[in-house]
């Protein structure tokens, strides 16, 4: 088979104004970015469109992940081009990639095969500078911060509580703690500091979470970021940047359009990690996809367990959505990991192993109905999967009682998918109102407690001394009523990273809790997980070939 480069390289794209027309934009709406890509004003959601309802809404997500692969990104495009070729209307609404895993471990997120979202190395490089201005913005806080403190600190801000980091889009353990102003007077005041990944920064979540621009600037203001010598806390308006900070993210508000191999259109905006922040794209995308289109896809990131329940639990709670279906994807590779097989293995045939995997996927569509929601299981499939093996999986299904659809998209493009998009659209005729985890007002305790035993399967949750100082400073500021956002290790159920399968008779444990009063959410620190990622061995980036055309090879 053809690598993803060749296969782009191979197919020829409209250009993007057509795409822009397929979906009904105002031409003074699209701000083009070359041939491939454009942005459209956030205005175009003030327009209405006659007779025109809003689309309905379709959530990816999958099994927990594995190093061989599901497929969420891959199968929401694969899943977009079958509506396409049913001669439906829809618009695919994802995350941009993070520069950090297309050079680490995780590559590329325009998908691959015949369902890629194209033009791939723009878009899985810097794309049209939209993680740059979040960046920006972030580190004009930080060094507002520190400015203010250098010059008499009027705010009597305590260096020791400053809550604000430092961001950058890559992977860099070398920098998440810092010690900052040293060498003299003259460079700042001496403190504690560190970077978290941009895809981790308030900044982003915000930008992702805001409904208007009202609301953007709003949850700006509330950024908490430290506490006075005496204890009261600061907020990010008291520093008077809030403008300046509107300013840097003027043009990456406005969603970025671009098409799949078969000219479906895509949304890609915003890219917060669903292991370390709340996983979704931006509600704008969303909302806009829903706007032009009867059917929009949308994916959350990992697992269920993660980027799902957040989607549920955080974004849909703030923008109001209600996804009218839900996709679960799995593959029999990645069942095979979850049944015990080594990685080099996974080729070969192995049923009962399968078999043993599957409580992976019994979990998850468990989890899926306690949202009030019946997932639609999809079957990434590989070339190496056997007949006994699919057979396995669509019995399980079955025995759910939930739809099932193997899906070949791929290999074959939106023509392997069309199964699966009828599958999903008969989802969507019964679509049921969608039950949060938790009620808000709950104690912080009580949220923590409800995700990691009602997903996760924990049987017990234990607190640091840290979290629980935490918890009694979210008290102390009233903020109690906020939603929680678990960080979590991301390759297990559990905040192990090595358990797989379906673990049991295990603990959760909660080492901090940081306020991202701005966001609109609590994040919960658990295990070893990391906010700033670190580059494996042999990172990615070792693979990038650049050749003397400008073509790149390996980023997918």
């Amino acid at each position: 088979m053809l690598s993803d480069t060749e296969i782009a390289a191979r197919t020829p794209r409209a250009p993007i104004e057509d795409i822009a027309r397929k979906l009904g934009v105002d031409p003074r709406d699209l701000i083009p970015y070359g041939h491939e890509i454009a942005k459209i004003h956030i205005d175009a959601l003030d327009r209405p469109i006659p007779d025109k309802q809003p689309g309905k809404l379709i959530l990816v997500s999958a099994t927990t992940p594995t190093r061989a692969g599901e497929g969420k990104t891959t199968t929401s495009i694969g899943l977009g081009q079958a509506f396409s070729g049913l001669g439906e209307s829809v618009c695919i609404a994802l995350r941009e990639p993070s520069l950090g895993p297309c050079l680490g471990i995780k590559g590329g997120a325009t998908g691959g095969g015949y369902s890629q979202v194209v033009p791939a190395n723009r878009i899985n490089l810097h794309f049209t500078g939209d993680f740059h201005a979040v960046t920006t913005a972030n580190n004009l806080i930080s060094a507002s911060i520190d400015n203010h403190i250098y010059w008499g600190n009027r705010l009597e801000i305590d260096p020791r509580m400053v809550a604000w980091r430092r961001v950058m889009d890559m992977n860099d353990r070398s920098l998440r703690h810092i010690v900052l102003g040293l060498g003299g007077r003259y460079q700042g005041i001496p403190r504690e500091g560190g970077f978290d990944i941009t895809a981790a920064s308030e900044v982003m979540a915000i930008l992702c979470l805001a409904n208007d621009m009202d609301d953007l600037r709003q949850r700006l203001d509330r950024i908490l970021i430290g506490a006075t010598y005496a204890g009261e806390p600061v907020y990010l308006e008291s520093l008077n940047i809030t403008d300046a900070l509107m300013a840097l993210l003027r043009d990456a508000l406005h969603p970025n359009l671009v098409q799949t191999l078969e000219g479906t259109p895509v949304l890609m905006h915003g890219g917060p990690f669903a292991n370390i922040a709340h996983g979704c794209n931006s509600v704008f995308a969303t909302r806009m996809a829903m706007h032009f289109a009867d059917w929009a896809i949308t994916e959350a990131g990992f697992g269920f367990d993660l980027g799902a329940e957040k989607f549920f639990d955080i974004k849909c709670r703030s923008a109001g959505l209600n996804p009218d279906a839900v996709v679960l994807v799995t593959t029999i590779r990645a069942l095979k990991l979850h049944g015990g097989v080594d990685e080099s293995e996974l080729d070969k045939p192995d049923a009962e192993a399968v078999g043993r995997g599957l409580e992976n996927l019994d979990k998850h569509i468990e989890s899926v109905d306690l949202f009030n929601k019946h997932p639609v299981v999809a079957l990434n499939h590989f070339h190496s999967d056997t007949d006994a093996e699919i057979r396995l999986v669509r019995e399980r299904a079955e025995q759910h009682d939930v739809l099932y659809a193997e899906s070949r998209h791929f290999s074959e493009g939106g023509a392997g998918s069309t199964e699966l998009a009828r599958q999903v659209m008969s989802a969507a005729q019964n679509a049921t109102v969608y039950k949060p985890l938790y009620d808000l007002d709950r104690p912080v305790v009580e949220k923590v407690c409800a995700v990691s035993r009602a997903i996760y399967g924990a049987t017990d949750v234990s607190f640091t001394k840290e979290a629980e100082k935490d918890l009694k400073r979210v008290e102390e500021l009233g903020l109690e009523g906020l939603p929680v956002c678990i960080a979590k290790a991301p390759s297990s159920l559990s905040d192990d990273p090595a358990l797989r399968g379906r673990p049991r008779d295990f603990q959760v444990t909660v080492r901090n809790i940081q306020i991202n009063s701005g966001a609109g959410f609590l994040v919960v620190l658990t295990g070893d997980i990391m906010r700033m990622p670190g580059l494996p061995r042999k990172p990615l980036a070792e693979d990038v070939v650049f050749k003397s055309d400008g073509i790149v090879e390996g980023l997918g």
